[in-house]
């Protein structure tokens, strides 16, 4: 906990657009589920009162953890204490280790599940009453007070790449991260992209009006990390998150800290 403060500290401090943490349940890295794993959205709350002025998320929600009601109330929550600095993260969920052990409902219909979450979310977030009868959720005339401090609501990512996604990330986000096995290559990325101005297209909506991100894992070294993030940028993802983790975190956030004078040339 003490090194997720200090990064927390030097990304607010050093000037960082935004931070983010991750929502899992258990480890889902190669060290296996072992390995410390807080959960995600009271580390948002944490990270409400340690920071002043980046704006904060996790990268992305799994949907199929929490209720959409429960999980409107979070964010909301979240968006309060931070004075509207919240980046609203959502994903279909996918660790299959963590529903099996918990027990978890939803793994094989979550695509669904996060199509009808988004549509009840943002009812909540801005409707008097939301009522909803469907094969996943049901709310009857559900009240959602507070609204969240933006408006209409905080912007909404969205992460992964597949075909059904896209579709929803054409429809709601307001920032799309390709995110899984397109998430680390460039190419992939790139035709991800295109099928989702392809996917505006479809729908009318102007495929400028979503911005584009991507996470890079990182070793640290100051050497190469303006290369590495530049054809990002060029190829339109102008939001790169940076991963760091383990007890080298701090020390990786202050040379990135030292280096975003750089990075911020780029775009």
């Amino acid at each position: 906990m003490d090194q997720l403060r200090s990064v927390w500290h030097i990304c607010d401090r050093g000037g960082f657009d935004h931070l983010w943490a991750f929502d899992h349940l258990a480890s889902i890295g190669p060290g296996g589920p072992d390995r410390v794993v807080f959960e995600g959205w009271s580390l948002l709350a944490a990270m409400a009162e340690a920071t002043e002025r980046v704006r904060i998320g996790l990268l992305v929600t799994g949907n199929t953890y929490r209720h959409p009601g429960m999980l409107a109330k979070l964010a909301v929550t979240v968006d309060h204490i931070s004075g509207g600095r919240l980046e609203f993260g959502l994903g279909a969920g996918w660790a299959e280790t963590e529903h099996r052990m918990l027990g978890i409902e939803g793994l094989d219909h979550r695509v669904g599940r996060l199509s009808v979450a988004l549509r009840v979310i943002k009812s909540l977030w801005t409707e008097e009453r939301t009522n909803f009868a469907g094969r996943y959720y049901t709310l009857t005339d559900a009240i959602a007070n507070p609204r969240p401090v933006q408006k209409p609501h905080p912007p909404i990512w969205i992460g992964a790449a597949g075909e059904t996604i896209l579709r929803l990330a054409a429809r709601h986000a307001d920032v799309w991260n390709p995110s899984g096995a397109a998430g680390g290559n460039l190419e992939s990325a790139v035709r991800a992209s295109q099928q989702l101005d392809q996917r505006c297209a479809d729908i009318g909506r102007d495929p400028s009006s979503i911005r584009r991100s991507t996470q890079l894992r990182w070793d640290g070294k100051p050497d190469g990390l303006v290369e590495m993030v530049g054809p990002w940028v060029e190829r339109g993802f102008r939001d790169v998150i940076l991963i760091v983790g383990g007890p080298e975190a701090p020390r990786q956030a202050g040379v990135a800290a030292e280096l975003l004078p750089e990075l911020r040339k780029l775009a």
